[in-house]
């Protein structure tokens, strides 16, 4: 069976993108009712262009039992009709002990989904779980694309080991490299932040990084290329939520509105690839 990593290779380079669509429904901002329907005529539509859907467990945990059936059938409807299409559980799960291996399982026993999301702030043993499935990717939570993440992140302290000053973030980025016995671990940057991106590459080349915060957020897609790019392969998932789901809201033209909006951004980041004269 392929590894996570070595899917990701391969649909990037096949679809000539990077773009990862956040699947966040707001019954608010929804032209149509059918959360499932709105779900799956954007997914028909993009999913030539896109590597990767990113389902956000809030959105369709919020709409209780009914929600979480919605998200089984768009799961089902990838399964049968897109399989090379990637799924990433965005849930930042994790906690200790036995709660920890029961989150593991549920999101990629019963989800069935090919990466997820995790918070490293409980230590390595309450990833670990994740880790452990070693054909699937472990997205960790390393620099969020919020102003307030800073609080805890960015804190500073000496790193002996290296004789330099460091911060909390540098630090997470190193111990999943560490960590990384079974070649499945991945970071998460903010695009909001370009610099600090790059430092996370340049201390861990080789993993994936998934970049939120393209859009709605108002992160650079140009700078998070350009910084978060790896030295082999893109290495990259660019993911992009509302300005994707919601770029019409008219109940008819929202498929070919959302399909246009991520050929916009596969556009402008080939152009930013071809002025690195880097290649998929």
């Amino acid at each position: 069976m392929a590894t996570f990593v070595e899917r990701l290779h391969k649909i990037t380079s096949a679809n000539k993108s990077l773009v990862c669509i956040g699947l966040d429904p707001d019954q608010d901002l929804l032209p149509i009712r059918d959360v499932y329907d709105f779900c799956v005529k954007i997914i028909d539509e993009v999913q030539g262009d896109i590597v990767a859907l990113k389902p956000n467990l809030a959105f369709f945990e919020a709409m209780g039992i009914d929600g979480l059936r919605v998200l089984e059938r768009i799961i089902t409807h990838v399964r049968c009709y897109y399989p090379e299409i990637l799924l990433i559980g965005d849930g930042k799960r994790s906690d200790i002990g036995s709660t920890s291996i029961k989150y593991a399982s549920a999101m990629f026993r019963f989800w069935d989904f090919d990466a997820v999301t995790v918070n490293a702030f409980a230590g390595r043993d309450s990833i670990q779980p994740f880790l452990d499935y070693s054909d699937k990717g472990v997205f960790v939570w390393c620099k969020s694309s919020n102003p307030g993440g800073s609080v805890f992140q960015n804190i500073e302290y000496y790193d002996e080991s290296l004789g330099e000053d460091s911060h909390l973030y540098h630090l997470i980025a190193r111990k999943v490299v560490d960590w990384n016995v079974n070649g499945n671990a991945g970071l998460i940057v903010g695009a909001t932040y370009p610099s600090e991106l790059a430092r996370v590459r340049q201390i861990a080349p080789g993993l994936p990084i998934l970049v939120p915060g393209i859009g709605a957020q108002e992160g650079s897609l140009k700078h998070a290329v350009e910084s978060g790019i790896d030295l082999e392969r893109p290495n990259l998932l660019i993911s992009s939520s509302r300005k994707i789901l919601y770029a019409s809201g008219s109940v008819d033209e929202y498929p070919k509105a959302s399909h246009q909006a991520v050929l916009n951004l596969n556009h402008e980041i080939n152009g930013t690839l071809a002025s690195l004269d880097r290649r998929y």
